[in-house]
């Protein structure tokens, strides 16, 4: 049965203002999962017998509209939505075209999703339409039989026909590559070929020790430093000052014209510039990918109307976002750094 989205969100009040955490950086960036399931079980990202939340515990679409808004109105100028897979949630685009009226008064720039693509057949107008311009699409590998291995349910086709969905819709794609050893780490030629070959950018992200997997993540783990070295052989890199909120560092690959982007928490950890916050499908609020430290953010959107216990604990998180996280992978640390998986911090 579909969830009820009929409410309307009151206009926030007087409380806004900017987000500056202890050591200085803005906060300006919002990630947000709306859901913790997927329709895909990736091997760095979660088990094949994942047990889901209760659906009763997830925030309602209304509350994530609330809860969004209210970071508007405290200074944040990009909504990323993510999850587990986003657009699998049921009347998704209602969010969508709710958060969107912030684009259009001016008080947010950029709202944007990161996605597995296999839905984008079906939903890539209608995010056009909410004013969404821009979508990153997780995609490890262009083989058919590796990409069945990786994700274990996934249909490549189906991504394939997505990404042509979202490109005819006009919504620009960016490709986002986790790098796993022995998996795709002879593919990142080709890749680069078919992104930019496409218009695509290309991001490759490093591996992150988050929750309990059905892997050694000593065997997954592929350093970029060792990636964009092997690359450089075939490739001539510039540094590219391009930006786009998030942690990548990008260079310019002159022999095709396009970007290419390396997120690196092990290797180079992008701490230092970090604007970013995430909350999750059940209403907390993690100040630090790598660290367990949350606050609770649906007791006080529940306990009242009025948004000043929200926008007070919202205050409070802030001022407790460390300065960097701790990821290790290495054959003496067994555990992840943190026990939650990735699909429930959201992506």
């Amino acid at each position: 049965m579909a969830e009820a989205v009929t409410s309307v969100r009151p206009e926030m009040g007087a409380r806004d203002g900017e987000m500056i955490d202890p050591f200085g950086r803005h906060v300006t960036y919002l990630r947000v999962s709306v859901t913790d399931r997927c329709d895909f079980r990736c091997v760095y990202c979660m088990s094949e017998h994942m047990t889901f939340l209760p659906k009763r515990e997830l925030l309602t679409l209304e509350e994530l509209n609330r809860l969004c808004s209210a970071f508007v109105a405290k200074g944040v100028r990009k909504l990323r939505i993510t999850g587990g897979e986003p657009l699998v949630r049921k009347n998704i685009m209602w969010l969508f075209d709710q958060l969107g009226r912030h684009l259009e008064t001016g008080a947010l720039d950029e709202l944007t999703v990161t996605t597995n693509g296999s839905q984008l057949t079906k939903l890539a107008d209608d995010l056009y339409a909410s004013g969404v311009r821009r979508v990153n699409v997780s995609l490890d590998t262009l083989d058919e039989k590796k990409f069945k291995a990786v994700t274990r349910w996934g249909d490549l086709g189906k991504v394939m026909d997505g990404i042509d969905a979202a490109q005819k819709a006009g919504l620009k794609v960016k490709i986002n590559a986790v790098a796993v050893k022995g998996v795709n780490d002879t593919e990142y030629d080709d890749m680069i070929r078919w992104a930019h070959g496409r218009g695509m950018d290309l991001t490759l992200i490093e591996t992150m020790p988050l929750g309990e997997i059905d892997e050694d993540r000593t065997d997954q783990y592929l350093p970029l430093s060792v990636v964009r070295a092997d690359l450089m052989e075939r490739w001539t890199l510039t540094d590219d000052m391009h930006k786009t909120g998030g942690p990548a560092r990008y260079v310019k690959i002159e022999e095709t014209g396009g970007l290419m982007g390396f997120i690196t928490p092990m290797t180079h950890n992008f701490c230092e510039s970090c604007n970013r916050v995430r909350l999750t499908c059940t209403g907390d609020l993690y100040m630090c990918l790598g660290q367990e430290d949350r606050a609770d953010l649906r007791t006080p959107l529940r306990t009242s109307p009025d948004d000043a216990a929200l926008y007070n604990a919202i205050d409070e998180a802030i001022g407790r976002k460390p300065k960097g996280h701790d990821f290790i992978i290495d054959r003496r640390t067994k555990t992840p750094a943190v026990s939650r998986h990735m699909s429930v911090t959201g992506g």
